[in-house]
């Protein structure tokens, strides 16, 4: 039988819908998993009122703590940090910016140093952070940059799984102007590789990956640009050696038009379970058409597991008991998952 699993949440921005969907998230009950929540426990308890009505929250320090919880109990970890001052729904402020920083921090470094085993994220403000003053925060532009920071990792790739699609992404948050300088060939491999160990991580036998172009029509023989053929072609050759060099048996397809990558990666007749994608939007427009608010951002090469909502804050509904939980749960599950998972893909940390 296999053993239990820890799980740490952090809130989200405590002016959006973070806290309402992750009580919601860790009041489910899973049997091979316990979830402990990482904030201020008064928002804790402010959620927990206005979604599950009068409930009992229990204040977990250890893992032995966190452990011994039972399926479906609701839990905060006793050294989360406060939030200076009220709730503002819909209106953070720079200590709401303080708060949701200091809460990834310490669910990472919980992961990191073993009282948990992976780590789920809320919805945060980018801006708030960014503008709040805590150390380290002028530099945040989402959480996947600052945990590679934060944890040494030497190389990191966003992606986002759900029932319909997975795929993965060659660059994240980037100018688009900036886009094709930054796809080189190690970056391309890179997240060709990741996204064929995360397919592995989920099961699949000889998962197929396909790689999608960055120009129009795969470039047209260079007619539209080369970067297929200088850069995109390099890459998937690099991540199929490495692939074969970690006994990954992975499938890789190269290089079609987005558009064809996609399409041929949805539905019953589906040619390929996994797509890499040059570019932020590229990924995340037919992530969120087919399934918006039930895919799951998972961040792969980090040597924890992390997953994440692929939903804002929502400023516009926080509060109103209206968030929509979903998202949430996928993640929590889906961290669970790769926890439990006979190969999870894990990164090292930077020497």
């Amino acid at each position: 039988m296999k053993s239990r699993k820890v799980l740490v949440a952090s809130l989200g921005c405590p002016s959006g819908v973070g806290p309402e969907v992750s009580v919601l998230g860790a009041a489910r009950e899973r049997v091979g998993s316990a979830l402990v929540l990482v904030g201020d426990r008064r928002v804790v308890e402010q959620a927990a009122k206005l979604r599950l009505g009068e409930r009992r929250i229990f204040d977990v320090t250890t893992r032995a703590d966190m452990v011994a919880l039972r399926p479906g109990d609701l839990a905060v970890w006793t050294g989360s940090a406060p939030l200076e001052g009220a709730v503002t729904a819909g209106k953070p402020d720079a200590a709401a910016g303080r708060a949701e920083l200091a809460w990834i921090d310490q669910a990472c470094d919980l992961v990191a140093r073993g009282d948990a085993d992976g780590m789920v994220t809320g919805p945060v403000s980018k801006h708030a952070i960014a503008r709040s003053g805590a150390p380290g925060s002028a530099d945040f532009l989402g959480h996947t940059e600052h945990l590679a920071r934060r944890l040494g990792a030497h190389e990191v790739v966003m992606a986002f799984s759900s029932k319909e699609l997975t795929t993965a992404l060659v660059t994240t948050h980037l100018r688009l102007a900036d886009v094709p300088a930054a796809i080189t060939p190690a970056a391309v491999a890179t997240a060709t590789y990741w996204l064929g160990r995360l397919l592995v991580a989920r099961g699949l036998e000889k998962p197929r990956v396909v790689v999608a172009a960055l120009n129009p029509h795969a470039g047209e023989g260079g007619l539209l640009g080369d970067e297929e053929s200088t850069a995109i072609q390099p890459g998937v050759l690099a991540a199929a050696e490495r692939l074969a060099k970690g006994r990954f048996d992975v499938s890789i397809t190269s290089v079609l038009g987005a558009e064809t990558a996609f399409r041929q990666s949805v539905g019953d007749g589906r040619r390929f379970d996994g797509v890499v994608a040059m570019y932020h939007d590229q990924a995340t427009i037919p992530m969120k058409l087919l399934g918006f608010g039930e895919a799951v951002n998972v961040t792969l090469g980090l040597p924890i597991i992390r997953t994440s909502v692929d939903h804002g804050t929502g400023y516009d509904i926080a509060w109103q008991g209206k968030a929509d939980p979903r998202g949430m749960i996928e993640a929590i599950d889906l961290a669970a998952e790769l926890c439990h998972a006979e190969r999870p893909p894990l990164g090292a940390h930077a020497s």
